[in-house]
């Protein structure tokens, strides 16, 4: 999804030293340099990019398409298309992603679950009936 198209711009951000409690929700972009105790999800209506920096903390779930982690996250993870997890990454909570990229040194503390591909069933064989 973002490999050949623009990557969605980063319109928010938590900045280090800032600590929010309670649920945040965004569209396009948001970088967390701080910490966020509370769920984080973005809206579905658009593309979106979600960046947790080596200095944030997030407690809670996190939903978005692509997400970028390199600092601390207490919770599952959610990424519709692509998760990234630099070096400094710390998850503890289960991923689920469609494409993973992860730099040695990140860790994951929970199961990882790739999205399941659709597999295409066929009708069932329709058997010719004796006669009737």
């Amino acid at each position: 999804m973002f490999s050949r198209k623009k990557q969605p711009p980063i319109k928010s951000l938590v900045a280090e030293g800032t600590k929010i409690e309670g649920n945040v929700q965004f569209v396009e972009g948001i970088r967390i340099d701080g910490e966020v105790v509370g769920d984080i999800r973005a809206g579905t209506e658009q593309p979106s990019i979600l960046v947790i920096s080596e200095t944030a903390r997030v407690e809670g779930s996190v939903h978005a398409d692509h997400v970028i982690v390199n600092g601390q996250v207490v919770g599952p993870v959610h990424a519709k298309e692509l998760l990234e997890l630099q070096p400094k990454a710390r998850i503890t909570g289960n991923v689920h992603y469609k494409a993973l990229e992860m730099h040695q040194g990140a860790m994951i503390a929970g199961q990882m679950c790739p999205a399941a591909q659709l597999v295409e069933e066929k009708p069932p064989l329709k058997l010719a009936s004796n006669g009737q």
